[in-house]
C-alpha cells in the first residue's frame, strides 16, 4: 500500500509494513476473548492461515468479514449496514459520491469498488477505499453492561468461580475431565478439551469417573444432551452440569427428567470474566446431575442452599 495517499486513519508498524489500526484492534479483540488464531479461524470457518494474513493486512474483504462477525467487532463513523461493506457504501451513497469519483480519488477501477460493496475484493483495497470515505472510522466500544440474549460471546466467555467449584470438589468429588474447558478457567480437571487445541467436547469422547460441564450457555441444550449421551454410553460415570434453569425443551421433560438429578440454586453466582472482574448471572441456575449418589447429594444439600427437583 506504499503507493496510496497517506491515510488520516492512525497507523502502525508491524512485521515490516504499514497497516490500518483497525486490523491491530482486531486482533486485539480477539486476543482479548482469549482465541488464538485457529479458534478465531474454526468460528469464522476460514483457515487459521487465512487469519494469519488477515492479522498483517493480506487476504480478501470476504475473510475480514467473517472475523468481525465471530468477533462481534464493529466500527462507528461510516454509515449504517450490517457488514463493512454495505456500511461503506451508504457512505458514498449519502455523501452523493458516484463511482467513477471515487475511483479517480482512490487510484481504485471502478469494478473494485462496486466489488469491495458486494463484500468481495481485497483488504488492501478496502484500506484504501476507507481512507477516502471514512477516515474517522474506529472501533465500536464493546458492550459487556449485561448478559442479554443479543450479547452471545459475552455470556458464553463466564468461568465458574473457585469458591463454587470447592463446593463441587467437596460434595461429588475430584473432577476428570472438562469437556468444555477455557484456558482461563479456574475450574481444575485432570483433563481438559479446549477448542483452540483443536477438541471439541461435543465430537470428542469423554472419559473418567466425574466430568464437571459449564457449557457456553448459547448452546446449553447441545451439551445437556452431549453430556446425557457420554453418561448413557458409559465413557463417564457420572455428570454434573452447571447452567441457566431453562425446562422448556422437550427433551428436558422427556428424558432428562427421566434419568438426572436436578437441583434448583438458590441466589445467584458471580461468575468471573476474562478480564478477572466478576458479575452474577441476571437468570436463576441449576445443577443438572447424571450418575451422583444419594451421599453426594445429601454432602451439596449441606454445602449450597437449593431444591432438588423429583424424579420423574
Amino acid at each position: 500500500m506504499s503507493n496510496c495517499s497517506p491515510c488520516s486513519i492512525t497507523r502502525i508498524e508491524y512485521d515490516g509494513g504499514r497497516h490500518p489500526i483497525l486490523l491491530d484492534d482486531l486482533r486485539n479483540a480477539r486476543r482479548g476473548k482469549g482465541w488464538t488464531q485457529k479458534a478465531l479461524a474454526d468460528r469464522s470457518g476460514v483457515s487459521e492461515q487465512a487469519i494469519y494474513r488477515l492479522e498483517r493486512g493480506i487476504g480478501s474483504v470476504a475473510t475480514l468479514n467473517a472475523a468481525m462477525t465471530a468477533l462481534e467487532f464493529r466500527l462507528t463513523g461510516i454509515g449504517p449496514g450490517k457488514t463493512l461493506a454495505e456500511q461503506l457504501r451508504a457512505r458514498r451513497l449519502k455523501r452523493g459520491i458516484a463511482l467513477d469519483a471515487l475511483a479517480v480519488r482512490t487510484g481504485l477501477t471502478r469494478k473494485t469498488i462496486s466489488n469491495i460493496e458486494r463484500g468481495g475484493g481485497s483488504i488492501a483495497s478496502l484500506m484504501r477505499l476507507m481512507e477516502a470515505l471514512a477516515p474517522k472510522a474506529k472501533r465500536r466500544a464493546p458492550e459487556r453492561a449485561y448478559w442479554g440474549q443479543g450479547d452471545k460471546e459475552d455470556r458464553d466467555s463466564r468461568f465458574t468461580p473457585p469458591e463454587f467449584m470447592n463446593n463441587i470438589y467437596a460434595a461429588f468429588g475430584t473432577v476428570d475431565i472438562d469437556p468444555c474447558a477455557h484456558r482461563l478457567s479456574p475450574v481444575v480437571a485432570k483433563r481438559r478439551i479446549l477448542l483452540d487445541e483443536g477438541g471439541d467436547g461435543l465430537i470428542d469422547d469423554w472419559s473418567g469417573r466425574l466430568a464437571f460441564v459449564n457449557p457456553p450457555f448459547s448452546a446449553q441444550l447441545k451439551w445437556l444432551q452431549r453430556a446425557h449421551e457420554q453418561w448413557r454410553v458409559g465413557n463417564v460415570e457420572a455428570v454434573v452440569c452447571l447452567v441457566p434453569a431453562r425446562t422448556d425443551s422437550v427433551w428436558f421433560h422427556d428424558t432428562l427428567t427421566a434419568d438426572a438429578d436436578i437441583c434448583l440454586l438458590q441466589g445467584r453466582v458471580r461468575f468471573l470474566d476474562t478480564k478477572g472482574g466478576s458479575q452474577p448471572t441476571p437468570f436463576s441456575l441449576m445443577l443438572v446431575a447424571l450418575g451422583t449418589t444419594a451421599q453426594q447429594k445429601a454432602a451439596w444439600n449441606g454445602l449450597v442452599d437449593g431444591l432438588w427437583l423429583a424424579r420423574r
